[in-house]
């Protein structure tokens, strides 16, 4: 099984923005709510033009695990959904494809494979690539492992580690960094 890989580098996550910003405002807000908010895809792509519309709020039984979650929309996401929901219907998928109907996960990890390529990234994406981008950058900004496993629904903070690649991070520094 290939595992995929955050994208540790925050000019590679700009990148990436900048290339779906120029092909389509649907895919870089798929990337951008994906990267700061660490929902599961299957959970960003349930949601309703209602569900993110004039809140302060998303809020969600996650499908995984069946918890419910709420948390903010933050300053970089709320002008980007308000533009993007203007005119729509409430109860329209928010994540449509061009023939109407919402978009899946095999659509989902073609257009974020496809653009990471795009940008010139080499790292092994999938869907999980955003979740694990939000989870990494997270814990290097607030170091708080506890935090980021309760976000997650993470059994424990080794999991959670090992899951946004800080564990393999510390290993190829200590790899690297030993000369005997």
């Amino acid at each position: 099984m290939t595992t995929v890989e955050p994208i540790r580098n925050k000019k590679d996550i700009e990148k990436v923005e900048k290339y779906l910003l120029k092909t389509s405002k649907r895919d870089h807000l798929l990337f951008v709510m994906g990267t700061n908010c660490g929902l599961r895809i299957s959970d960003i792509l349930a949601l309703n033009v209602g569900d993110v519309r004039s809140k302060a709020y998303i809020q969600i039984v996650e499908k995984k695990t069946g918890k419910f979650k709420k948390f903010p929309i933050n300053a970089k996401l709320k002008p980007l959904i308000e533009e993007f929901v203007k005119g729509r219907r409430d109860k329209e998928p928010l994540f449509r494809s061009y023939w109407g109907n919402r978009i899946n996960r095999i659509n989902a990890y073609y257009l974020l494979r496809d653009a990471c390529k795009n940008a010139g990234l080499h790292e092994k994406v999938g869907t999980h690539t955003m979740r694990k981008t939000f989870g990494y950058h997270h814990y290097q900004q607030f170091k708080d492992v506890v935090l980021l496993q309760k976000i997650f629904n993470h059994s424990s903070p080794q999991i959670t580690l090992r899951y946004i690649g800080i564990e393999q991070d510390q290993i190829d520094y200590s790899y690297n960094n030993f000369i005997l």
